[in-house]
């Protein structure tokens, strides 16, 4: 049923928090707590607006390139966590990654992501020789590398190598719930300390987190996006927690998708020029997951350009999606979507505003 006290109370919020950036807690809480869809559309509009204000309706194209599911980590909710002892592990050559992306530039793609587990069967000279490949063959490409953390000095020389973008997600900015999440050996300072560096560095950085993971309140959401506030990354990834049923979070919930979606609103309307995706997993949660994803206010998507025969492998949660649209193959498919929402797929490097 329609509320139009409500309305007019999150126009009031949508529009204060549009012009200053931020909120009071109390009332961030209050718009994180809203139900009424009608409400919802209101908050929703707003962060479109504030999108297409710097990046007009292009939603930008990244291929992704899942290299490896080795990871020397144990993170309780990952698919892929050093523990599972069910996963079938995989490691590409660097020609088969490059094959990848060959095949991405010719189907346009001038993005790259390589995302990994923290695999130390790729050395960082490895790294660099990949990116340095890459950035030689693909003239006017972006790297982005989505590898976890490293020493400063592994960054900076993958920086020099060429590489353009990071994304580490930071998954909870409050030390108590990364404590749910993590093992002992893990370090919410250590994640915060690779963050900062890759910044100073020169890096396009990427944190975020997930909705929905076990422990989690809206005290613990106000201070991601505090964190969000202070640390200003150029992208931020935020998806629903979706559970893996190798993982000691096997029976938990997943994340919601309307808590995803106020999200993404609330972090555009707080760094409106951020790069912002349409998850993958909001996706999977939701058949119109990543256009509803756009239509809160993400600017992002991120196809996979990983070889069919190991997409399976790369788990992180349950029932993910991977064929049909969510392929390069695809391409066309995605574009449709996108253009249905009256949006453009724009597959240009896409650098941040920020």
């Amino acid at each position: 049923m329609e509320s139009p006290g409500g309305n007019n109370r999150m126009r009031e919020l949508a529009a204060k928090l549009r012009i200053n950036q931020t909120l009071p807690d109390s009332e961030l809480k209050e718009v994180l707590s809203e139900t009424e869809q009608e409400a919802l559309e209101v908050l929703y509009e707003h962060a479109r607006q504030q999108c297409q204000l710097h990046y007009g309706k292009k939603i930008y194209a990244r291929g992704l390139i899942e290299f490896t599911n080795y990871c020397r980590n144990n993170c309780y909710y990952c698919g892929i966590r050093r523990g599972n002892q069910n996963v079938q592990r995989y490691r590409l050559s660097k020609e088969e990654i490059f094959s990848c992306v060959q095949e991405g530039y010719a189907l346009g793609f001038r993005t790259f992501v390589l995302q990994g587990g923290e695999d130390l069967g790729f050395s960082a000279k490895d790294i660099g020789e990949i990116i340095c490949r890459i950035k030689q063959s693909c003239p006017g490409c972006a790297v982005t590398l989505s590898f976890g953390e490293w020493e400063r000095e592994v960054y900076q020389y993958w920086y020099d190598c060429g590489a353009d973008r990071y994304l580490l997600r930071h998954e909870t900015a409050d030390e108590e719930h990364y404590r749910i999440l993590h093992p002992e050996e893990m370090s919410l300072l250590k994640r915060k300390e690779c963050l900062a560096q890759l910044k100073e560095i020169g890096y396009q950085t990427g944190a975020g987190f997930m909705v929905g993971s076990p422990g989690q309140t809206l005290d613990t959401l106000i201070a991601d996006l505090r964190y969000l506030q202070q640390l200003q990354p150029h992208m931020a990834g935020i998806g629903p927690f979706i559970p893996q049923k190798d993982t000691p979070f096997a029976k938990e919930a997943s994340g919601t998708l309307v808590m995803t979606l106020k999200l993404l609103a609330v972090v555009r309307l707080m760094l409106p020029k951020v790069l912002l995706p349409a998850t993958t997993a909001l996706g999977t949660i939701h058949p119109q997951g990543r256009e509803m994803g756009i239509l809160a206010g993400a600017n992002v998507v991120m196809p996979n350009l990983s070889p069919v025969s190991v997409r399976k492998q790369y788990q992180l949660y349950d029932h993910k999606i991977s064929t049909g649209e969510e392929s390069a193959q695809g391409r066309q498919l995605l574009e449709k979507r996108v253009h249905s929402i009256g949006y453009e797929l724009c597959m240009c490097r896409g650098d941040s505003k920020m």
